[in-house]
């Protein structure tokens, strides 16, 4: 008895994956735009330009990087921005704990990934199904 190959499924769960990424880019970048503007007003003048500079050029990027989740390289693109982001923790505590919360919201979502991989291994997501 030979058992029955896996039938890949219907629809590509990964495309949807890689919609919420780009949707979480988006998000992330709005977040760190818009907070670097409340940390520049509270801090009163200790995030100095280049500090600025850096963490409004993260944004930018990590709008572009939405863009790009359909490559192969662009999960791994996001995600050294996500490092990125927490790197710039050195200007500004605030900032560090942006990119801890998200980096949380970045390993779930990897986790939730990697559940759906494994899933699709073994032929059990609904779309798999006779």
């Amino acid at each position: 008895m030979s058992a029955e190959p896996v039938r890949p499924p219907a629809t590509d769960p990964m495309k949807g994956f890689r919609g919420v990424c780009a949707g979480l880019l988006v998000l992330e970048a709005i977040v760190v735009l818009l907070g670097l503007l409340v940390v520049a007003k509270f801090t009163e003048g200790t995030l100095n330009p280049v500090a600025m500079g850096v963490v409004a050029a993260l944004g930018v990027l990590m709008i572009v990087a939405s863009g790009l989740q359909r490559r192969s390289w662009g999960l791994g693109f996001a995600l050294a921005l996500q490092a990125g982001l927490l790197v710039t923790g050195i200007f500004h505590v605030s900032l560090l704990a942006m990119g801890l919360i998200f980096a949380l919201v970045w390993g779930t979502l990897l986790w939730m990934r990697r559940d759906v991989a494994r899933r699709m291994a073994r032929g059990e997501l609904p779309s798999q199904q006779q």
